[in-house]
């Protein structure tokens, strides 16, 4: 067995169905070899492994224009991104990568001359930043984003986005420069062992040793990536990979039978009539049904489906903070966020309820803190979800349905208007609109100090829940998440589960390239800006029109309040009020044209509006009140009957504020 043998074989791990692969495609799958990380290696008994004795192979297929030529391996990487309608490239070059960029500017240059459509290729600062641009392009969009590094440094830059959409379910695509075959296992100039590294934190990890399979391997990716519950996958591919010459086949993709076996029995599972007859005999006997609704709705583009159910039955919804957008948070029916800062009245409204329906929802601890406590009113607990290990792991369900959702909704809408199912849920919608009343959100508006509510009201009221919004992380991100409006899916994309600072910046961007002509708005923290603050530079090279709005408190806020709450005010690294950061000088240097500090609370109305409507890139910071703090609050592990609200929201608790068990995380 050589060297690259030793490192493992294929991984096959998270394998959870979303679409219906497509089985007509064409079967042709040349020889390879798909090396991972032996560390991680777990192998359901319904995926069989990819053998050599499992590759069929047929005639080649006509019909694509450039089948039968011989290319190199890195201009069929290039063709196949093109063929996958891949719309925007992100990456930072490298010895290792450098034939494949070579095969980015040979493709648009033909382009060019024949008229036809180029593939931009956006530069970032950093490799980290390339990962999230891919990130937001595809949160913003659903279809899959695509990072290209070189080896070494260059890979290992992008495993945090690369974590960060296994942790939220985003599809993209990780295409890594690696050393020559060879030289794979000697510790060569900028060489990481990509599959080990990337085999924990991603979906799929594919390493080509054999040329002969490359094409095939990357349109796999791109297949593993966005069916099931999407996710990122890793191409790692050795210099000479790139190099060589073969015959291109223009279609064919490697044989992975347990997975799209999967595929098709969850494109196949729908809601079976005595299903929909049990589950509609519990809404029928509850009195305040709910629908919490989560990201999963979000990736599945259930939105529409979610909607016409809950407004069918007349049943409101409560989101995750990803979730958000599932529901117009206009709509009558919407309850807006739950969970650690969602918002009081909607917290209430899941401990009211008796009937709770989760869908595309994981009982997350963000959401459900004390799972025992959670929900603790409903007599019974929905789940739907493309998962099946998400049923009953956190919270013991009386219904469930593992599949494609928004089938899985349409079908239990068309159940119920068929029986003619009604019932009258006036008196809970008369319940929540009092408990939207009298536990409204709320701040100081009094105070001389700009409060960061204010400036995001009043960003609000000019975008009108139309704009994508783009988030770091910590205090910006929940202000964004409590007073924004979303009228639809896709407008808000921020890092939930991994909670990565330096998002907001690059995912902008993505969003940005992937909708030219939609206002995009960044609204970030002092300090979650400092970790990719270099991609300012790459807004105005690009000359994109993203509007940058940094809430400056001096440190980590987040981290600030809860050393207040729970560490008797001792800002232990997290007080940056000695730092002598100019923001405006910064992006002045970067080339903003409009650069401004705002510090007057009577200049924010004006400010904002000059921001939003300036033409081209913009960058504002506000100097906001440096104790305003994110509330309501639910510390980890406890339930919302512990929830603190604050001075300016009505608790219908007692609330005495504990630190968090010894245990618990941040």
């Amino acid at each position: 067995m050589d060297r690259t043998s030793r490192v493992g074989k294929i991984r096959q791990e998270r394998f959870w169905g979303a679409e219906q692969p497509h089985e007509n495609r064409p079967s042709f799958v040349p020889r390879t070899e798909l090396l991972v990380s032996p560390g991680h290696l777990r192998f359901p008994e319904a995926i069989p492994r990819v053998r050599m004795s499992d590759t069929v192979i047929q005639p080649r297929p006509a019909g694509h224009p450039l089948a039968g030529q011989t290319l190199s391996g890195a201009r069929m990487i290039m063709q196949v991104l093109a063929d996958e309608g891949v719309e925007a490239i992100f990456g930072y070059s490298g010895g290792a990568i450098l034939p494949t960029y070579d095969a980015i500017f040979l493709y648009n240059e033909e382009q060019g001359q024949r008229g036809g459509a180029q593939i931009p290729l956006i530069v970032p600062a950093n490799e980290q930043g390339a990962g999230f641009m891919a990130a937001g392009f595809a949160r913003a969009t659903g279809r899959v984003g695509v990072c290209l590094v070189t080896s070494g440094p260059g890979a290992t830059n992008t495993v945090t986005p690369i974590r960060d959409c296994m942790a939220d379910s985003v599809p993209i695509v990780v295409i890594c420069g690696q050393v020559a075959r060879a030289s794979i296992g000697t510790d060569a100039f900028q060489e990481a062992p990509v599959a080990a590294l990337m085999g924990s934190v991603a979906k799929h990890v594919f390493l080509v040793t054999d040329p002969a399979r490359l094409e095939a391997t990357v349109r796999s990716a791109f297949e593993l990536a966005r069916t099931g519950r999407p996710g990122p996958v890793v191409i790692d591919i050795p210099k000479d990979v790139q190099n060589w010459e073969g015959v291109f086949q223009g279609a064919g993709t490697l044989p992975l039978p347990g997975y799209r076996r999967r595929m098709k029995e969850l494109a196949d599972h729908n809601v079976e009539p005595r299903d929909a007859e049990r589950f509609f005999e519990m809404l029928g006997e509850a009195r305040r049904p709910l629908i919490y609704a989560g990201g999963g709705v979000i990736n599945a583009d259930a939105a529409g489906a979610l909607t016409e159910f809950a407004t069918a039955f007349d049943v409101p919804v409560v989101t995750t903070l990803m979730g958000i957008g599932a529901v117009d948070t206009k709509h009558r029916l919407s309850m807006r966020m739950l969970g650690m800062h969602g918002a009081a009245f909607a917290n209430y409204a899941v401990e009211d309820c008796d009937f709770l329906v989760a869908a595309g929802a994981r009982f997350d601890d963000r959401v459900a803190g004390v799972p025992a406590k959670f929900a603790r009113g409903a007599k019974r607990i929905a789940h739907l979800d493309i998962d099946r290990a998400e049923i009953n792991k956190v919270k013991r369900v009386q219904w469930s349905h593992v599949g494609l959702l928004a089938e899985a909704l349409s079908a239990l809408t068309e159940h119920g208007r068929r029986t003619g199912f009604r019932r009258d849920y006036g008196e809970w919608h008369a319940a929540l609109a009092e408990l939207k009343r009298v536990h409204a959100m709320g701040y100081d508006r009094e105070s001389p100090l700009i409060q960061p509510y204010y400036v995001i009201e009043e960003i609000n009221r000019r975008t009108q829940g139309e704009a994508i919004i783009t988030t770091g992380v910590g205090q910006h991100q929940m202000w964004a998440a409590q007073y924004c409006d979303f009228r639809r899916p896709r407008l808000w994309l921020t890092s939930g589960s991994m909670g990565t600072m330096g998002f907001g910046l690059p995912a902008a961007i993505g969003a940005q390239l992937a909708h030219p002509r939609r206002l995009v708005v960044d609204i970030d923290g002092d300090s979650s800006i400092r970790m990719n603050i270099g991609e300012l530079e790459t807004v105005t090279t690009y000359d994109l029109p993203i509007k940058i709005v940094v809430l400056n408190n001096f440190g980590d806020g987040m981290v600030k309040q809860w050393q207040k709450l729970f560490f008797k005010g001792r800002l232990s690294a997290s007080d940056k009020s000695l730092h002598k950061k100019d923001f405006i000088r910064t992006a002045q240097a970067d080339g903003f044209r409009y650069a401004v500090r705002l510090d007057r609370k009577e200049d924010v109305p004006r400010v904002v509006e000059e921001f939003i409507g300036f033409q081209g890139p913009a960058f504002l910071e506000v100097m906001i009140d440096p104790d305003a703090g994110v509330y309501p609050m639910v510390g980890p592990g406890q339930g919302y009957d512990e929830m603190i609200t604050g001075e300016f929201i009505t608790s219908r608790y007692k609330v005495n504020i504990k630190p968090p068990g010894p245990s618990e995380m941040f």
